[in-house]
């Protein structure tokens, strides 16, 4: 094994990228945390809508306290976007099947049922925002790492606001930018680097996870200008896929999907006859899945690899990004 190849920094055979029984473990709680955390503002909208409704001694008067009408709306099973579609009295033929179905029926727990209805659609809610959320913190974490190698290496960066979009610059004060970062750039040898997250690749058709450009910030300033860079294969430095899902049982799945993306952009580019870097980075990796990746690092179809759940890898891969 020739140590020049810049897996071998951080990996000695496929068993080192299995992804370890305390790792997984750890991963389930800071999911656990994570949906707790999202959890918050709902408990918080409960407790609100029960003073509110307290108000009332009847289930019928709901339906005339105005301030908390989105909220029966919930209850009543209509979600937000729903809510959007009806005109004001299919609202209130909801409001009021609710009230006739649910709430009149409870009797004078008939505010504790109206909560509970409020909840269980709010849950519902957050299921929904927590299915991507192991790549939301995979995100964040690789983003961290990259931001430390920066300064350590003493590199200023600038980084893209996900909301203003808006290229900000470095400040000595970090703190919780990966929670609204969707790009960063920074000078290699005087040559800019720009990294962008979940980019739909014009000449791929499919969104990849990570695209390292040589490019500057100002060549993505507008929407014009970026879509003129993203359509130049030349700019292509490295591609990659992250999957933060810890669950053992969809760990073979996750990497299916990344293996059919890495493929579809191998194949986008050897047809340019251009061969970029590409490269894995994943939390949950089963033994099986270890050993192909192993061997396609080793055939040189994928460039670098790393569990995401180990730290040296993952700095080592983030070294390896910011080098080139």
């Amino acid at each position: 094994m020739t140590t020049d190849k810049p897996y071998c920094q951080h990996l000695n055979s496929s068993d080192d990228l299995v992804t370890p029984y305390a790792a997984i473990r750890s991963g389930f709680v800071a999911l656990a945390l994570e949906k707790n955390r999202r959890a918050t503002p709902f408990v918080e909208q409960a407790r609100v809508l029960k003073a509110a409704a307290s108000r009332t001694k009847t289930p019928i008067e709901l339906a005339d306290v105005e301030d908390i009408q989105p909220a029966l709306l919930t209850a009543a099973g209509v979600s937000d976007k729903a809510a959007g579609y009806l005109d004001p009295q299919d609202k209130m033929a909801a409001i009021r099947g609710l009230i006739e179905n649910f709430l009149e029926p409870a009797g004078a727990n008939f505010i504790e049922e109206l909560v509970f209805r409020f909840l269980l659609i709010r849950g519902d809610t957050l299921g929904g925002s927590m299915r991507n959320v192991g790549g939301i913190l995979a995100q964040r974490k690789l983003t961290r790492m990259l931001l430390s190698t920066l300064t350590v290496a003493g590199k200023s960066y600038q980084w893209l606001h996900s909301r203003t979009n808006q290229w900000l610059q470095m400040t000595d004060e970090d703190v919780d930018i990966e929670l609204q970062l969707k790009g960063l750039s920074w000078k290699n040898n005087q040559q800019s680097r720009t990294l962008i997250y979940n980019l739909t690749v014009p000449f791929i058709r499919n969104n990849v996870d990570l695209c390292l450009l040589s490019c500057s910030p100002q060549e993505l300033a507008t929407k014009k200008l970026a879509k003129a860079t993203y359509k130049l294969p030349t700019v292509y430095l490295a591609l990659g896929e992250l999957k933060g899902g810890i669950d053992p049982a969809g760990a073979d799945e996750h990497w299916k999907t990344a293996r059919s993306a890495l493929y579809r952009i191998n194949q986008a580019f050897m047809t340019r006859e251009l061969k970029p870097h590409t490269f894995f980075i994943g939390a949950a990796i089963a033994k099986a899945m270890a050993g192909e990746i192993w061997r396609q690092l080793q055939e040189e179809t994928l460039t670098n690899a790393a569990n995401l759940t180990d730290e040296d890898q993952l700095a080592s891969i983030s070294r390896w990004l910011c080098s080139l």
